[in-house]
């Protein structure tokens, strides 16, 4: 994989919303996106226009979307009977987490709490 960062669901929502510190972001680096990630912002979609224009951006930025795979449940599974009940870990966030580890990637997000007891992941705080 060539890429070095991930970018998290919430910083994709801070760009979608015309945050100007997300732009400047997004613009400035070569990223990718988690299968979790495009699936949440789906789900956020309001009507076909607004997904119209996502996968149209999705395109011309040719961002690329990691799929989940066989050793990337078998992380996630792991975080997820690790740290659900001691730090309330989230499906979603267990398999972002999960994709970062297994390619090396740096997960930029503003959940940073989310991630914090996953200690073999590297993170970059967004601060919107």
């Amino acid at each position: 994989m060539i890429y070095d960062y991930l970018i998290d669901t919430d910083v994709m929502i801070w760009y979608l919303r015309g945050n100007e510190k997300a732009r400047k972001l997004l613009h400035s680096i070569e990223f990718c996106i988690s299968a979790v990630t495009y699936m949440e912002l789906l789900q956020g979609m309001r009507n076909k226009q607004e997904l119209k224009r996502f996968q149209q951006m999705i395109h011309s930025w040719h961002i690329k979307v990691v799929y989940i795979d066989e050793e990337i449940s078998a992380k996630a599974l792991y975080y997820m009977e690790e740290y659900f009940l001691s730090h309330s870990m989230e499906l979603a966030d267990s398999l972002i987490g999960a994709t970062c580890t297994k390619y090396g990637l740096t997960l930029i997000t503003a959940n940073d709490k989310h991630y914090r007891t996953l200690k073999d992941l590297d993170i970059e705080v967004f601060r919107p």
